[in-house]
């Protein structure tokens, strides 16, 4: 391809509603283009990488047995009627009519209509386990859209889902998916860790995610180098204290004047913050009643785990409002468990601990002294964040915490979905069983831009060779010079023989403006025809090290085939 036929639309600089270099480095190399907030266009540079992206999916999943289909967007209410998920989905499942007030979705996900599929076309078990799948976009109505691909309202997702008749095929199916994921994201060069997943609105019985490590991720991942243990904090659970031993003191109301934060108060006491307990209520809109959530004080409340044992959805569950609080007799700042009128769930640490501080439910007062069971009831359960130096659940061992990007996940539905929509096949009794289903996952275009997040310098993108949008580029420092630009188009003519995607900038610039060009676009070689050319010499740039080097032209031209050869 040559330059000057090409649509190059780099930037100076950045949209300023751009705040990771991932999502800066993407608009102004020219990849991608804001459409409305949370919505791109990919343009064709952008659009290449997307592709390989795609075929490097499409290779490994077609590899591991899975079959291709393409769904519609459009969903029809009736079949997330019939999964119960119509109502509890969320605000962000975008809802139409089309003319005749027929109720509609764009697909957020698909497991609707893939399950539909299979109790339609799936006539006996013979034809089980099965796999399918599609690449395709979803639509996703996020509250604040954010961080360019990372999170959008439109995005492209690769879905598959595997029908097994029982739980020993079901395993076979996820761990085949397991390994295929591995395979993938090694393929992509995205540097990764596998961890233990919540499995949120999908549902099922268990999950694992694949987390792009990112100090930009969303996602809190804690971890144990000891024993391989990893969850995102969603699902992270840790080693327990034990029971204290010391001696049960006499509860006592004390005087706290504005003391209304764990901070405050623990230095009004002199007590350090892990000997409190911060009581935090909640408005639970899906069972509509509020609810009462109890942590030690230097903790943080792990809402997915508590909208778990809700039996709720995060998307209605939300901090109650003042006014909701003081419905209940107690004050914000002065909340406690004792004798409050709601559900209390209460984290087993705060359980095991004697004589907590909590709240007295009055202005101005606290308790010192407050005993789980003797003083205050609730259930009892995991609603904390796991942290690091928490012992890890395996070995007990300190846990150490970084961030990710979930760049895919995958799910044991179960049947979730089949026993509800009646997908079932017929065993050898003449019985209806519902099928055992998994759910596999990959975001495609967050994928797209996890990898520039973890390959780019202060100059640009580094595409890894194989998803970059072109090969090589060659640049004659000036077009007018007949030496210069012959040897860059006889480059270009051999690279294009042996099937090397090569760009011949055949701009009249400055060689300035070029070289930052396509140091920005991240082009992974650059073979510089400069004033050495009538010898045959040329200068040969690989982007991932910096490296520079004078090369004679078949060593040049050799070295860019050799590099595409084994991608």
């Amino acid at each position: 391809m040559k330059a000057s036929r090409m649509l190059i639309s780099t930037l100076k600089e950045a949209p300023n509603e751009a705040k990771i270099d991932s999502h800066i480095l993407l608009l102004r190399a020219g990849m991608v283009k804001n459409e409305i907030a949370g919505v791109y266009n990919y343009l064709p540079l952008g659009l290449r990488v997307l592709n390989k992206i795609e075929n490097i999916i499409k290779e490994e999943m077609d590899n591991s047995g899975a079959l291709e289909i393409l769904c519609s967007a459009i969903q029809p209410k009736e079949l997330w009627v019939e999964s119960g998920r119509w109502m509890k989905y969320g605000p962000e499942l975008m809802r139409l009519k089309d003319r005749h007030d027929r109720e509609l979705c764009l697909g957020p996900t698909h497991e609707e209509i893939f399950t539909s599929i299979a109790r339609e076309l799936i006539k006996s078990p013979k034809m089980l386990p099965m796999n399918i799948y599609q690449i395709q976009t979803k639509y996703r109505d996020e509250f604040r859209p954010r961080y360019g691909l990372m999170r959008s309202r439109e995005f492209i997702m690769k879905d598959a889902y595997s029908f097994d008749k029982d739980e020993e095929g079901l395993e076979k199916s996820y761990q085949n998916m397991y390994d295929t994921y591995s395979k993938i994201f090694t393929r992509l060069g995205i540097h990764y860790q596998v961890v233990l997943a919540d499995t949120g609105n999908i549902g099922g019985n268990g999950s694992h995610q694949f987390m792009a490590i990112s100090n930009i991720g969303e996602s809190e991942v804690v971890y144990c180098d000891k024993c391989g243990y990893a969850a995102d904090v969603e699902k992270a659970t840790i080693t327990e204290i034990e029971e204290s031993t010391d001696e049960l003191l006499p509860l006592k109301k004390v005087e706290t004047p504005n003391q209304r934060t764990i901070e405050e108060i623990s230095s009004f006491l002199n007590v350090d913050p892990s000997k409190t307990a911060k009581t935090i209520i909640y408005h639970d809109f899906v069972n509509e009643k509020l609810v009462a959530a109890v942590v030690r004080g230097d903790r943080e409340v792990n809402t997915v785990k508590l909208v778990n044992e809700a039996s709720s959805n995060e998307n209605y569950f939300v901090l109650a409002t003042d006014e909701e609080i003081k419905s209940l007799g107690t004050i914000h700042g002065f909340c406690g468990p004792k004798d409050l009128k709601c559900d209390i769930y209460i984290d087993i640490e705060v359980s095991r601990m004697h004589n907590v501080i909590i709240g007295a439910n009055e202005l101005n007062y606290h308790y010192i002294n407050a005993n789980f069971e003797r003083d205050f009831t609730g259930k009892v359960c995991d609603i904390k964040n796991a942290r690091a130096n928490d012992l890890c659940p395996c070995c007990k061992n300190p846990m150490k915490q970084n961030r990710g990007i979930e760049v895919g996940q995958i799910f044991k539905l179960q049947t979730k979905y089949s026993e509800p929509m009646k997908c079932t096949y017929v065993n050898e009794k003449g019985e209806n069983i519902p099928m055992r289903m998994g759910c596999y996952g990959i975001g495609v275009s967050r994928t797209l831009q996890s990898i520039v997040e973890q390959y780019h310098d202060e100059y640009g993108i580094k595409w890894p060779l194989n998803v970059a949008p072109y090969h090589a580029v060659i640049v004659p420092i000036t077009t007018k010079d007949e030496a210069q630009f012959n040897l860059a188009n006889q480059i270009y003519e051999e690279l294009k023989k042996k099937h090397v995607e090569v760009i011949l900038d055949d701009r009249d610039a400055k060689p300035g403006f070029k070289f930052k060009d396509w140091e920005l676009i991240g082009i992974p070689y650059m073979v510089v025809c400069g004033k050495r050319a009538s010898e045959g010499i040329v200068e040969f740039k690989n982007r991932q090290t910096l490296e520079k080097e004078e090369l004679t032209v078949s060593d040049a031209v050799n070295r860019i085939i050799d590099a595409v050869a084994n991608i």
